[in-house]
């Protein structure tokens, strides 16, 4: 199942596949007759007059052209959706078990099927805000395939591993793995068993690699790490239908035609989906003492129009060293103005070694205060500060953003997965003030 990539983060990379050497025209896009009789399709990720740095588009050279399908009918959404007014707001600390996964012969849920939309804030018409899903499968896409006209999804995946076939080519994404999937693209997703994982979905935005400052020129993901399929076609008919479900404006609609989507032959551009492998993020770190902001820990971040501002990050808390002396080394007790949903791929998170468990999750919305439970702050005040690992065999996340988050009927109520205990890690927190000691 080994798959072949190139590399770099929003390079221009050209590809075509080697059963059809030559596909991609020279010296020109849109000659006045492709090589081997295809059609060329260009895919613009911004506007045309976007200055060259965000300017992001791809040609596609294909069978036959997207535009060949009947008319998009209404599919039924299930769980997803963008209306944040389901249930009143709720400002308190939220945790999610571990979200359930249907067994695959009572109910077989494919990748769309098994969409869940967690929270979120703002909506995809004015091309300004978030939202958070769950995927939960057990089958793999049949003869189907899901773009997203809203915006991007970043794919978290958790358990299972996923096989996803794109206009581009096929990206294999294990746990502990990323993908990104841009606006517009088309893409079918294969599993191969009981499959979970998290989405951050960004309406008006791609993601960007974090400016480094100070830090230099390299540090924390660097872009050779982040991997672009190779150009895959297959020439196929499909007489039954062919099934292309778009989510538009928070719904999805379904289209039928007659052969699959995924035959372009060659392709050049910058605007492509990726993978980035989380074990090759290059962890900075405090080495002298108190605890760095999480900040440092970005992967990736879709700015607002305010300076330092982000609709979202993608944030994690990889394994590393902690050396810094005479400090509390846990994360610090906070109050935040952004909002901070986290996840847990495997392993054990370091502020609370209980309850929160890979495949559930946590919401701390805006100034929502939060921070280590009651045993994880007395071990951390009494223990002897050596250098020591810290989160080995671990990798939590946190998608965080400057939107406060609406959380949907389905995460309060229909998942049936809200811990409603979870306050009660912080009550034996208790008064160690002396004001006769310093």
């Amino acid at each position: 199942m080994a798959q072949n990539y190139m590399s770099g983060f929003g390079n221009e990379h050209v590809s075509e596949d080697p059963r059809c050497p030559g596909a991609l025209p020279e010296g020109q896009n849109n000659p006045q007759v492709c090589p081997y009789g295809l059609y060329a399709e260009q895919l613009s990720g911004s506007a045309f007059t976007c200055p060259r740095p965000t300017n992001r588009r791809s040609w596609l050279y294909r069978i036959l052209p997207s535009v060949c399908h009947k008319p998009f009918q209404p599919l039924q959404e299930g769980h997803l959706t963008h209306s944040w007014d389901e249930v009143e707001p709720d400002p308190n600390q939220l945790r999610w078990k571990p979200f359930e996964i249907p067994k695959a012969p009572q109910n077989k849920l494919d990748f769309v099927s098994g969409l869940h939309t967690l929270c979120g804030a703002g909506e995809p018409r004015g091309r300004h805000g978030i939202a958070v899903h769950i995927f939960v499968c057990n089958t793999s896409m049949l003869n189907r395939c899901l773009y997203n006209s809203d915006g991007d999804f970043l794919i978290v995946p958790q358990q299972g591993k996923l096989l996803i076939t794109t206009e581009f080519g096929k990206m294999l994404v294990e746990p502990n793995e990323i993908c990104v999937i841009q606006q517009g693209m088309r893409f079918s997703v294969e599993v191969f068993g009981e499959t979970r994982g998290y989405i951050l979905e960004v309406y008006g935005a791609h993601f960007e690699l974090p400016d480094l400052g100070p830090i230099g020129a390299n540090g924390l993901a660097n872009p050779r790490d982040f991997l672009v399929p190779v150009a895959w076609y297959e020439d196929r008919q499909v007489p039954g239908g062919y099934t292309v479900i778009s989510k538009y404006q928070g719904k999805l609609f379904a289209a039928q035609q007659d052969f699959s989507p995924f035959n372009v032959v060659a392709w050049h551009g910058n605007y492509t989906p990726y993978k980035y492998n989380l074990e090759n993020f290059m962890v900075i770190n405090s080495v002298a003492f108190d605890h760095a902001d999480p900040s440092i820990f970005t992967v990736l971040t879709a700015k607002s129009t305010r300076p330092g501002v982000a609709i979202a990050d993608f944030v994690i808390f990889p394994p590393r060293w902690g050396v810094a002396n005479n400090t509390f080394r846990p994360p610090y007790y906070h109050r935040n103005c952004m909002s901070e949903f986290m996840g847990l791929i495997k392993g054990h998170y370091e502020a609370k070694e209980e309850g929160f468990q890979p495949g559930g999750a946590s919401l701390h919305s805006m100034m929502t205060p939060h921070g280590p439970d009651a045993d994880c702050f007395e071990k951390a005040s009494k223990a002897k500060l050596e250098p020591e690992r810290v989160a080995e065999g671990t990798m939590a996340f946190m998608f965080e953003s400057s939107l406060s988050m609406a959380v949907t009927k389905w995460g309060l109520k229909t998942s049936n997965r809200l811990d409603k205990n979870y306050y009660k890690c912080w009550e034996p927190l208790k008064s160690h003030f002396n004001p006769n000691r310093r």
